[in-house]
């Protein structure tokens, strides 16, 4: 084999696909009009026979002319444009509610006397001295300070009742009664 014959092999191939291709384009241009329409195979043999020209099975088309000259029906909206976008706008705000006159105040008297401030004391836990219960508090300030059920502590705090989690307290004068959570 020569070198000259491996260089006409890919030529002669390439050729041969150009013709094809070549043959197939000009059938392709040649071949009918794909616009028409095939008629179909499932209807009868006399229906058709004249579907795909123009003719209709029941006759030439009818054109009424005196239709056209009819004057178009009168357009929906007032002041209506169709080539111009347009936003519909809101509708009207509601009537504005009506405002009644405020009720006379009823003065009920003089207003409670305010209460007195929570109790300072940290309840950090209890303890037993026989079989009476103690609680223990802290003001944050030094030393413990004991105290069990009736008892002032600070001179200002009553002791009301010792539970598990938490000291009932009140003031001396028996006011401002308070529930403490024990804080360990």
């Amino acid at each position: 084999m020569s070198p000259t014959d491996a260089v006409q092999r890919p030529r002669t191939g390439v050729l041969a696909f150009a013709g094809i291709a070549l043959i197939g384009a000009v059938a392709y241009s040649l071949w009918p009009a794909a616009s028409l329409q095939a008629p179909s195979s499932n209807q009868p043999r006399e229906q058709r026979s004249g579907a795909g020209v123009g003719a209709s099975a029941q006759g030439p088309l009818e054109v009424r002319l005196e239709d056209l000259k009819q004057p178009p029906p009168e357009p929906g909206g007032e002041g209506r444009n169709p080539f111009r976008f347009y936003v519909k706008p809101p509708p009207p705000a509601p009537p504005p509610p009506v405002v009644k006159p405020p009720d006379p105040v009823v003065d009920t008297g003089p207003p409670p006397p305010p209460q007195p401030p929570p109790i300072p004391l940290k309840f950090i836990g209890t303890m037993e001295q026989g079989k009476k219960k103690v609680a223990i508090f802290s003001d944050g300030r030094g030393v413990p300070v004991y105290g069990s059920e009736g008892e002032l502590v600070l001179g200002q705090y009553r002791v009301v009742r010792i539970g598990i989690e938490s000291v009932v307290m009140e003031y001396a004068d028996g006011k401002g009664r308070q529930t403490i959570p024990m804080r360990g």
